[in-house]
């Protein structure tokens, strides 16, 4: 008997794929991987981290598939609308939940395993919400919440015996310390603290993400630089993120694509690289040299020599003025 475990890269989900494992059943642990988890930072290496910590714990190996591309097209109208910011969370887990009900016969498993907790999350995770994401994913009986179990009707695999029901849970609430308490019952090792996050729950890249949806048309690299740096938007079809130290500097520099401006102060002089996305004239190109000026550690002066360039064109030098803040807040994103 096999079951498809979804981990989030919180506790919760390593919890209920332990518990149903430990009743004797093969966990396939899957990963689904979309663009707005704080655990995705670093997408490679954090990854990597989360394969470690299920090979570690349940000694199976983590399958990752990356809906990215089609969570992106949650975000333009989700049918069941957006949390406190810009999060579609019901949309989102009925999403997964209907890839992984694909994946059932592909991997010869009988039903899903998932970390919800009743009472957990103010949109998704109130009884009526989840009895709607069960529905319309197309895992009616075959969804099982070990951690809340018996506080929803017998699933499929509670009827047909694969499980045991009785050793099952009824968590319920926000707190935590019944799954720290239960984490350490069952020996986990090196277990994350908290549940999964969700960047799109925080005020400041929902405020991103939404002026990006507002003003052009998006895609994923352009999703990516939203994590990084301070943003700014200097017109309709323009913006500028200015790096905020040495390693978004460099990142910003790698996200850099043809056709847009790399900015930053002259070797000899302290400061960030700014990137530049979108349709530029003599005059935003002015001020983005300001606002990068702006950043840079001038020791006393006002004013600075900012290189900028056009990728693949040459880089020029541009003498500007620092922009004050004044300046900047009608800007800042």
């Amino acid at each position: 008997m096999k079951a498809i475990a979804l981990i989030s890269g919180g506790l919760d989900s390593l919890l209920a794929a332990k518990l149903i494992q430990d009743q004797g059943i093969q966990v396939i642990p899957l990963h689904f991987r979309i663009p707005f988890c704080h655990y995705n930072k670093d997408l490679q290496g954090e990854a990597q981290d989360l394969s470690l910590l299920i090979k570690d714990n349940l000694g199976e190996d983590l399958k990752d598939v990356d809906i990215r591309q089609e969570f992106l097209g949650l975000l333009e109208k989700p049918r069941h609308g957006f949390g406190s910011r810009m999060n579609p969370c019901i949309d989102c887990k009925i999403l997964m939940f209907a890839k992984a009900r694909q994946l059932l016969k592909d991997w010869q498993a009988a039903f899903v395993v998932t970390g919800e907790l009743l009472g957990q999350r103010p949109m998704s995770q109130h009884k009526q919400a989840l009895q709607l994401i069960e529905k319309e994913s197309g895992l009616e009986g075959l969804l099982l919440r070990p951690l809340s179990a018996r506080r929803f009707p017998e699933t499929i695999p509670e009827k047909e015996g694969w499980v045991d029901r009785n050793r099952l849970l009824d968590f319920c609430g926000r707190t935590r310390r019944p799954q720290m308490e239960l984490a350490q019952s069952l020996g986990l090792k090196d277990y994350p603290n908290a549940s999964g996050g969700c960047l799109l729950t925080d005020p400041e890249f929902a405020k991103r993400l939404k002026d990006l949806i507002k003003h052009q048309a998006f895609y994923m690299e352009d999703v990516e630089l939203l994590r990084y740096g301070r943003h700014f938007r200097l017109s309709p079809e323009a913006k500028l993120i200015v790096g905020r130290n040495e390693k978004e500097n460099i990142i910003l520099e790698k996200l850099a694509q043809e056709d847009d401006f790399l900015f930053h102060p002259r070797e000899n002089q302290a400061g960030p690289t700014s990137l530049g996305r979108g349709v530029f004239t003599e005059e935003l190109v002015r001020i983005s040299c300001a606002i990068t000026c702006r950043y840079c550690d001038l020791e006393g002066t006002q004013d600075a020599e900012i290189c900028y360039r056009k990728i693949p064109q040459e880089a020029k030098i541009l003498k500007v003025k620092r922009l004050e803040e004044e300046g900047l807040a009608h800007l800042r994103i």
